[in-house]
């Protein structure tokens, strides 16, 4: 795991040199072992790396690394989990290698096979830069799932990259300004939509595609990997025991590589389906007792820790909690603008920080659950999709009468009176999904109630920007498919991956996602609705793997997320850091948001008339993240 940038620029040597040090030192955090920089001041390209040594800790995995025939330069970022069976076959053929390391294996079949050939045989995590020397020419390539980040422009007259926009922003002649309608995209959704960034003319390159550009041409982008055609293939015809028995076969065997290291390695563990199944997995094939590692607040309705303890309990891995204060949480607040360089308002992002850093004393690795709800179907959106297909079929009038029913009491008065129902069955914070159903009720169809669902702000907050909604896919049949694969082209990459990459990297911590193994995805893919979705639960079939190794009673028990409580917080401690931020003298001095409707929906919720902590959240941190970033 490590940080990549570049550039190619018509100036001196020493320039480029100097720039792309620059841009390195900015991203110090992805890789603190060592820095790397490659230059060719007669193609005018510099390369730049951050190392975070993984695998093969001598000077032989350094990058850039350049290839035994000195055509190829690599700068790259993850890990390559199946490069042994690639290496096999290159020492096969001749090659003799000077380390151990994926980044050799990945440069060398590049040489002997060709980028687009080694893209379609690799399984893993990955950015990467690459520069022919003979054809003078860049590829970058972006992992199947956009697990890591890719940044790339043209600016001034230059192509640049990095891993993080703060190594853009590190040049002193890269100064764009701020696209209106990615600033749109992420008031209505609480992220910047791929493939724009917060800034004119700075792009995400997309999951599954490469980037070539040749001096004197215009970037061409291409796809190596579709999500779409993953989610088309002819569906499994297996039996329960059969699927459950070949997924995990299949997940131990991802497992098994994604654990490989030369440093000590753990997990995330929750205690919810998708980090106890990734942790039962790594005891079976490790051999040993796995380092885990769980969060826990004090507030009621936000604490999964004794879930993780008890399943730590049973699998006998060797357990570190950290029970975190408000304060602790809240420390974190100013850091954010710094970790997240663009805006991003997930607000749970706070304990994904904490855990990473709390993991970090320990270990250097971690795997994670992330992506098991998108690819396995585990939203709560994904388990009432076939009630709403059905829903969405009855009479509009009566849909609107009971949207209207529904919306009649506040989403705070809904949560106030399923305070009455006993503890045991009382459904967390259910106001607001009430409302969001309440929204679907009264849509025209599957793409509307799909969009009023997963969007916060409206229209016209923005001054000279729109967002526009993210459309329901049509590359598949039936509404939970549909919503399944929206989720994993958007939400997933812009959203999940985003926060555990710039929460992990920001204390040096590798975060691994056997989930999101392309071999994964698209064996998941060809699971019949019944073994993704049964009896009202979603990741029907990875449960039945879990409970082959943890009991059903650790694990059943609704699903809760990795929430903090902002709402409350907006109203306590953080009120004045609130108030700072939304005062119209905040608004004025960019100008770029009506402050109106924001300034109504913070009255309303301080006085307790509604909940809009997560509206509201999406515009604090802009505003943040514009104090540090644009303000000067």
């Amino acid at each position: 795991m490590c940080g990549i940038a570049g550039l190619l620029r018509d100036t001196s040597p020493s320039n480029l040199e100097f720039d792309a040090l620059r841009m390195a030192e900015a991203i110090t955090h992805r890789g603190p072992d060592s820095t790397g920089v490659w230059v060719d001041g007669e193609a005018h390209v510099a390369l730049a790396h951050r190392r975070l040594s993984i695998l093969d800790l001598t000077a032989a995995g350094a990058q850039p690394m350049t290839s035994a025939d000195g055509r190829w330069v690599l700068s790259y970022n993850g890990e390559i989990y199946n490069h042994g069976g690639l290496r096999a076959e290159l020492e096969a053929m001749g090659v003799a290698f000077r380390g151990h390391s994926d980044t050799e294996t990945l440069v060398e079949a590049v040489a002997r096979f060709g980028i687009r050939a080694v893209l379609g045989r690799i399984a893993g995590m990955f950015a990467i830069a690459l520069w022919d020397r003979q054809e003078r020419s860049l590829t970058l390539a972006r992992d199947p799932l956009g697990i890591k980040p890719l940044y790339w422009g043209q600016v001034d007259g230059a192509l640049v990259f990095a891993s993080e926009l703060k190594a853009l922003r590190a040049l002193p002649w890269c100064r764009p300004g701020i696209d209106c309608d990615a600033l749109a995209g992420f008031l209505r959704y609480g992220y910047v939509p791929a493939p724009a960034s917060i800034y004119q003319g700075i792009g995400k390159l997309p999951p599954g595609h490469l980037l070539t550009y040749r001096p004197g041409s215009a970037p061409k982008i291409e796809r190596f990997w579709s999500l779409e055609a993953a989610a088309q293939a002819a569906p499994h015809s297996l039996s329960d025991q059969d699927a459950a028995d070949a997924l995990e076969d299949l997940l131990s065997q991802v497992v098994r590589e994604h654990m490989e290291s030369d440093v000590p390695l753990g997990a995330f563990l929750s205690g919810g389906v998708d980090s106890s199944t990734v942790t039962a997995l790594m005891q079976r094939v490790g051999g040993r007792a796995v380092r885990t590692f769980t969060i826990g607040y004090g507030e009621d309705g936000y604490d999964e820790s004794a879930h993780a303890r008890a399943v730590a309990d049973h699998l006998g891995t060797v357990h570190t909690e950290l029970r975190a204060s408000p304060a602790d949480a809240l420390a974190v607040i100013p850091q954010l603008p710094d970790f997240y360089d663009e805006p991003f308002a997930d607000s749970s992002q706070l304990p994904t920080y904490l855990v990473s850093r709390l993991t970090r004393q320990k270990v250097t690795v971690a795997l994670s659950g992330d992506g098991g709800d998108e690819i396995f179907a585990g939203y709560n959106r994904h388990v009432l999709a076939p009630r709403i297909e059905r829903l969405l079929g009855l009479p509009a009038p009566l849909r609107q009468a009971g949207a209207a029913a529904l919306q009649a009491v506040s989403a705070q008065g809904w949560d106030h009176l399923l305070t009455l129902l006993p503890a045991g069955i009382r459904p967390r914070l259910i106001g607001n999904k009430l409302h969001k159903l309440a929204g679907m009720l009264s849509a025209k169809d599957q793409a509307e109630a799909y969009a009023r669902l997963v969007r916060f702000w409206p229209e016209g907050l923005v001054k000279g920007g729109s967002a526009g909604n993210h459309g329901l896919s049509d590359a598949v049949a039936g509404l939970v498919e549909r919503m399944q694969l929206t989720d994993a082209a958007t939400y997933l990459p812009d959203d999940i991956l985003t926060k555990v990459d710039r929460a992990t990297m920001a204390v040096s911590l590798e975060a691994r996602v056997p989930f999101l193994d392309h071999r994964v995805v698209e064996w998941a893919w060809k699971l019949p609705r019944h073994q993704r979705l049964r009896d009202g639960q979603g990741k029907w079939l990875l449960r039945q793997v879990l409970y082959r190794h943890v009991p059903r009673e650790l694990i059943e028990r609704p699903k809760m997320g990795f929430a903090v409580p902002i709402a409350d917080w907006l109203r306590g401690p953080l009120r004045s850091w609130a108030d700072d931020l939304l005062s119209p003298e905040a608004f004025a001095a960019h100008g770029l948001i009506e402050a109106g409707p924001i300034r109504a929906a913070w009255a309303e919720h301080l006085a307790g008339k509604g909940s809009w902590d997560h509206h509201l959240w999406i515009v604090l941190m802009f505003q943040s993240w514009w104090r540090r970033w644009m303000a000067d």
